[in-house]
């Protein structure tokens, strides 16, 4: 017979420790990414939504969802008021209380922290997250600027500088404080088309040569097309239900056992360091320091690449790297499919797309697949993995999110 004992609030079941399960994930759904001109956002998120509960193993009773939590920035404008219950009447959601959270591209995930809070409250036990967003149907010129509103308006926005221009400026600190080549940025570009390539619900399903990557037309020096994730419209679903609970509605919970948040200057010239988030810092340090687990713990990840220069610098925030070195991770095939530590399996926000809202909740639905060895394409799946990271952040670093999962 295993004994069982409590140490630094973990439990040890013989020879398998088993984190604290805060919450657990029982169903997930995520619409295709890309150009969806036919779908408003109550079809894309009612889509979505079909597909996590179908993909409950044990069935679940629409009526025992308590609260709807929204992700979205509401990117034009003019999409629907008061989102979440318009969302919720759609489905038919009737005695639901609706929430909407708004946290620039990190907003979904931010809806997730919300709703896990929500349980350990007590005050719910079946809950629904989602994220949408429609980003296709409006000129580059507009989605530039309402991309912008997510920095710093007065002193950045509206003196030319778009979200280009932040990462490029942070990339070309890094390549000088680190002596790295352009190269390096490329080679996550074409690994995450890679992992797009394999993934059905990836807005790009191309694979593309490094030749290719650093031949595309620049955006802002050092950063190129290949360099940045696309506009997108999608949207994602996850049911979180209590962890006590998980069981009655599948054999194969996802369980969240760590979660953090954090927040910075908005603007790019008040920040002590421009080569990293300290957002991501904070967030990945509560989400470990609540799990009980470092950072080489985790089998795989799905982190927020809006360039390419953020996937290096989430690396090192996150501690797969030290500083200045996450490029390395790059250069040596750590971080591929077949790596050590597989980073964005899903293609990442580069090729699976970047509906804003929908992008946090779309991390955990990669996630929650990989972990129950579910992945739409076997080419794609992490081998024998157990425990799960993803990172969101909003806009250029202001916020950022962590969880941590454990199948």
């Amino acid at each position: 017979m295993l004994t069982s004992y409590r140490a630094k609030g973990q439990v040890y079941h013989g020879c398998l420790w088993v984190l604290k399960r805060l919450a657990a994930i029982v169903g997930a759904g995520q619409t295709r990414f890309g150009d969806h001109p036919d779908l408003s956002v109550k079809e894309l998120f009612a889509e979505a939504y079909r597909e996590a509960l179908g993909s409950v193993d044990k069935g679940l009773d629409a009526k025992k969802i308590k609260a709807l939590y929204v992700g979205t920035l509401g990117v034009g404008g003019y999409q629907i008021g008061n989102v979440s219950a318009a969302l919720a009447d759609h489905v038919g959601l009737r005695d639901v209380a609706a929430f909407r959270v708004e946290n620039a591209c990190a907003s979904s995930s931010f809806a997730l922290l919300s709703a896990v809070q929500g349980i350990l409250s007590s005050q719910y036990d079946v809950v629904l997250v989602a994220g949408v967003e429609k980003m296709r149907d409006m000129s580059s010129d507009r989605a530039k600027y309402w991309l912008g509103v997510s920095g710093d308006t007065e002193y950045e926005r509206l003196a030319g500088m778009t979200f280009a221009g932040h990462y490029a400026i942070m990339a070309t600190r890094y390549m000088h404080e680190h002596s790295v080549d352009k190269k390096y940025l490329s080679m996550i570009a074409v690994k995450n088309h890679y992992n797009g390539s394999l993934n059905p619900k990836a807005q790009f399903q191309k694979a593309i040569s490094l030749e290719e990557a650093l031949k595309a037309p620049s955006l802002a020096y050092p950063l190129n097309l290949y360099d940045a994730c696309p506009t997108s419209d999608g949207a994602s679903v996850l049911i979180v239900v209590k962890a006590e609970l998980a069981k009655k509605f599948t054999d194969t919970p996802v369980y969240v056992t760590g979660f953090g948040a954090g927040s910075d200057t908005l603007a790019l010239h008040d920040r002590e360091d421009l080569t990293g988030l300290r957002a991501t810092r904070m967030a990945a340090d509560q989400a470990y320091q609540l799990a009980r687990i470092k950072s080489g713990d985790i089998d795989f990840a799905e982190v927020h690449d809006c360039f390419t220069i953020a996937e290096i610098m989430a690396y090192e925030d996150l501690g797969f790297a030290k500083r200045g070195k996450g490029w390395l991770l790059a250069d040596d095939g750590s971080t591929k499919l077949s790596g050590r530590i597989p980073v964005n399996p899903s293609g990442g926000l580069k090729a699976k797309g970047h509906p804003i809202g929908a992008t946090g909740a779309a991390q955990t639905y990669e996630i929650f697949h990989q972990l129950r060895g579910t992945a739409d394409n076997p080419s794609r799946q992490v081998k024998g993995a157990e425990m799960g990271l993803s990172h969101n952040v909003g806009g250029s670093g202001a916020t950022a999110t962590v969880f941590i999962y454990q199948r």
